[in-house]
């Protein structure tokens, strides 16, 4: 008999203290399954695997799927780097497979109509994925959608891929809400009955200064000479409580107070559940205190940085003591202590005045002292905001600093956005700016959104970088290590790989006065009403003479006359 494809599923959930008292909790979720859904013969048989979610890959020639929906803007200087990074709103991008020209609807094609097939393919895939999170990713359409040529590439199998085979788009004021968390939590074998998904409860989560639930699928080695690949599922979870609004302004926190629930076991169906709380600064217990306190540590590099975590295996029934109840509590003892500054940050804003011009600022800080990096900046603007690219300027420390690569796609008006992508070298402890300037569109009237004087918005700056590690990198991606330092494949032991996005810009447009209809509406209907009302009174009444009503003294005296048999007045 045939061997069913081999599958695993491990959950992990990660929490650092940080030092504004806020807490930083990140879940991951990690489904494997030895399978190859790019073959003819369609998967009948799903156990782990989300059956929708291979579905879509095996329908539409997926490599690889990527798409979060945050809330919130990530703050880089108070909070340090994220594990998994994602811009506000939601962000989808997609690595389709260049398939053979023999294979099904993609006979007879050549390179450049399988292109423009992949367009199609694109749009119908944002309509289902729409569906199955209940997003407005339907919205997503050419005038939003970008070809990276070299910000973005496939993390998983590094095989080379066409760019034209690759979309991305953002739709930066997205709302997350319960509605998109509730189809998230389905595509987990336990759902959120069991395991580390039933602290992911919806009043608690959205209560937070910044949330943010992400979609990661691609192709992995299991070994380290990639004789067998699997297919990758991570769904992550980033979440960050600020101490005022959800910790009622004390410095204590618990699992219960931050998710209203405590753990109570495992998932049965995952192979490893554990729970990492991050002691780096915390080695003698002089900032915090932890309990129940945890014998088992592990370090691991993150970020370029080795840190140290108590480590909470739910597998384990010793974990969950006599009260079979796990509850972790953090009280710190001190408010001292500086975060360590994150090597790569950036902003973005925009400048000028009126309803005509303006201008668009990025300001990139590399923050290491001694040590310079080139970074790719993206940049998709919408249509409505005509660039100036003979205007585009980088300033390091007062002096030019010229791109070494730049790709520039134009708009076409109600048909594409603006693609900017550059290769900067930062210079130590510096700060470099990009500007660029822009002219605002006059658009249709049926154009405008329903409110209009709320603004536009414009998604975020994307910042890749390779970033000088502090410690070596491990460049052996089929070890067994933390689902959180495992994401972004390593190819050096110099160097991490960042992805930082900026905020997203709200831009006012020239903006016709709405009410101007209902005035003119309400003046026509008065003017209609008043004058063609009394004319058509005067022309379709008929009038007839009515004698005045007698006054009182004659009624009384026509009254006693009638009593007395004598004829009224």
């Amino acid at each position: 008999a045939e061997t069913q494809p081999k599958d695993d599923f491990q959950e992990e959930l990660v929490i650092r203290p940080l030092h504004s008292g806020d807490i930083y909790a990140s879940f991951q979720f990690r489904t494997l399954w030895e399978t190859d859904f790019t073959r003819g013969d369609k998967e009948s048989h799903y156990r782990l695997f989300p059956k929708s979610l291979g579905q879509v890959i095996s329908k539409f020639s997926v490599r690889e799927l990527h798409i979060s929906f945050t809330q919130g803007h990530w703050r880089t200087m108070q909070w340090g780097q994220p594990f998994l990074p994602s811009p506000p709103g939601a962000e989808l991008w997609v690595c389709l497979s260049r398939p053979a020209p023999a294979l099904n609807h993609f006979a007879g094609k050549t390179v450049e109509a399988r292109v423009l097939l992949v367009d199609g393919m694109w749009k119908e895939l944002s309509n289902v994925l729409s569906g199955i999170f209940c997003a407005s990713l339907n919205f997503i359409d050419s005038t939003n959608t970008v070809q990276p040529s070299a910000s973005f590439k496939p993390l998983g199998i590094s095989n080379v891929t066409d760019h034209r085979f690759l979309r991305y788009a953002t739709l930066p004021r997205e709302i997350v809400c319960t509605e998109n968390l509730t189809p998230w939590k389905k595509l987990l074998p336990c759902g959120s009955k069991a395991g580390l998904a039933v602290l992911l409860k919806s009043e608690k989560l959205f209560h937070s200064s910044f949330h943010s639930q992400a979609v990661h699928i691609r192709p992995v080695c299991q070994d380290w000479q990639c004789k067998t690949t699997s297919w990758e599922l991570r769904q992550a979870l980033n979440v960050v409580f600020d101490l005022h609004t959800s910790g009622q302004g004390k410095r204590e926190w618990t699992l219960f107070k931050m998710f209203s629930r405590t753990v109570t076991e495992a998932c049965p169906l995952a192979s490893s559940s554990k729970i990492y709380v991050d002691i780096t600064d915390n080695p003698q217990g002089e900032q915090f205190e932890l309990s129940p306190a945890s014998h088992l540590l592990s370090q691991a590099v993150v970020l370029g940085d080795r840190r140290t975590f108590s480590v909470y295996d739910l597998t384990q029934q010793v974990t969950f003591g006599t009260v079979r109840s796990l509850n972790l509590l953090i009280r710190w003892k001190s408010s001292e202590g500086d975060m360590l500054r994150p090597l790569l940050h950036a902003e973005r804003y925009v400048a000028g005045y009126g309803l005509q011009t303006g201008e668009i600022h990025t300001v990139m800080y590399n923050n290491h002292p001694y040590r310079s990096f080139p970074v790719l900046l993206l940049d998709s603007v919408p249509w409505y905001l005509r660039l100036y690219i003979h205007t585009l300027t980088v300033t390091s420390k007062g002096k030019d600093n010229k791109p070494s690569y730049i790709h520039y796609q134009p708009s076409k008006d109600r048909v594409r956005p603006h693609l900017l992508e550059m290769l900067v070298q930062l210079p130590p402890n510096s700060v470099t700016e990009v500007k660029v300037q822009f002219e605002r569109a006059l658009l249709k009237w049926t154009e405008y959104t329903p409110d209009p004087n709320h603004g536009f918005y414009v998604g975020s700056s994307v910042i890749s970088s390779l970033v000088p590690s502090i410690v070596a990198m491990d460049t052996n991606s089929t070890l067994d290590r933390p689902l959180f330092s495992s994401f972004f494949p390593c190819k050096e032991e110099s160097s991490y790989f960042v992805r930082i996005y900026t905020e997203p810009l709200l831009v006012n447009l020239p903006t016709p006065d709405f009410s101007m209809p209902y005035n003119v509406i309400c003046l026509t209907c008065t003017v209609v009403a008043v004058g063609y009302g009394s004319l058509y009174n005067l022309l379709t009444r008929s009038f007839q003479i009515e004698e005045p009503s007698p006054g009182l003294a004659k009624r009384i005296a026509n009254i006693i006359r009638k009593m007395r048999g004598v004829p009224p007045l």
